[in-house]
């Protein structure tokens, strides 16, 4: 029976020997649970080709989906949050601040780009849920103003990408802020009749849903999105009734009137330009 022990050699591999794949070369679809190859996921766009899952992706897999060849100007790189209130809770919101630069690569939860798409110059402000989760901070707000203020100069569409889990609670007020100084901005925006889209992926939910996320000349989303204000369990448990089924994803509040479309991020750049192309016209 030595076939069945396998003692034939380099069939029994040491852990020594054992050589492990790198990482981020495989991924798991949440949806559908099935393995996904890194080059699979750049080809088809981060959406899963067996059950068309968005997986969630940042700024720099938007930037290289919609900017021309991936070519572009980041506008305002330098931005970095301050410590208005000098906030502590299980850590200094300072070090919360430092370690998270460091494991992400970002200032912070949002960057802002200047390029073309489709071969139309147009301004894009992406946020990153993986920076204390996309929370909407004073450099959050200032630099979707300063794009807003770039756009209106130079003349050019603004799309804002929104993947947020609120107002960043260790800024509080100055946090919040940010909602009503973006939504001025979107007003000079519109008064200056240069085109805003609006563009929300899962989750946009919090203060960043209630101010310049629902402010587009159309709003747009990606099937499955995660969209509202508060969460279904708070909502839930406000008004003592059970949610309608598939509260809160993007076909139910399309369904509800509160979004113009939802898109498939693999058509996303040919729709979008399309409808600048008719603005433009």
């Amino acid at each position: 029976m030595a076939w069945f022990k396998r003692e034939t050699k380099g069939i029994i591999t040491t852990t020594e020997e054992k050589k492990e794949a790198p990482d981020g070369i495989w991924n798991k679809c949440p949806e559908c649970k099935k393995p996904l190859h890194y080059s699979e996921q750049v080809e088809n766009q981060y959406v899963c080709h067996y059950c068309g899952y968005h997986l969630r992706i940042g700024s720099k897999e938007y930037f290289s989906i919609l900017f021309d060849n991936n070519e572009f100007t980041e506008l305002f790189a330098d931005l970095r949050s301050g410590d208005p209130l000098h906030f502590e809770d299980s850590k200094k919101y300072t070090e919360r601040l430092k370690e998270t630069q460091a494991k992400t690569g970002l200032k912070d939860a949002i960057r802002s780009g200047f390029g073309k798409m489709g071969g139309q110059p147009l301004v894009i402000a992406c946020m990153d849920f993986n920076f204390i989760g996309g929370s909407m901070g004073s450099v959050v707000g200032e630099k979707i103003a300063r794009s807003i203020d770039y756009s209106i100069e130079h003349k050019v569409p603004f799309l804002m990408i929104s993947k947020s889990g609120g107002a960043r609670m260790m800024e509080a007020a100055f946090s919040l802020m940010q909602m009503a100084k973006t939504s001025a901005k979107l007003a000079l925006l519109s008064q200056a009749k240069i085109p805003y889209i609006s563009l929300l992926t899962d989750p946009t939910t919090g203060g960043v849903t209630a101010s310049y996320a629902m402010l587009g000349d159309i709003n747009i989303a990606e099937p499955g999105s995660l969209i509202g204000f508060a969460g279904p369990r708070v909502i839930k448990e406000t008004i003592k009734k059970d949610l309608p089924k598939g509260f809160q994803t993007a076909e139910f509040v399309q369904e509800h009137g509160f979004l113009d479309f939802i898109v498939d991020r693999r058509q996303m750049k040919e729709q979008l330009s399309s409808f600048l192309k008719m603005m433009d016209n």
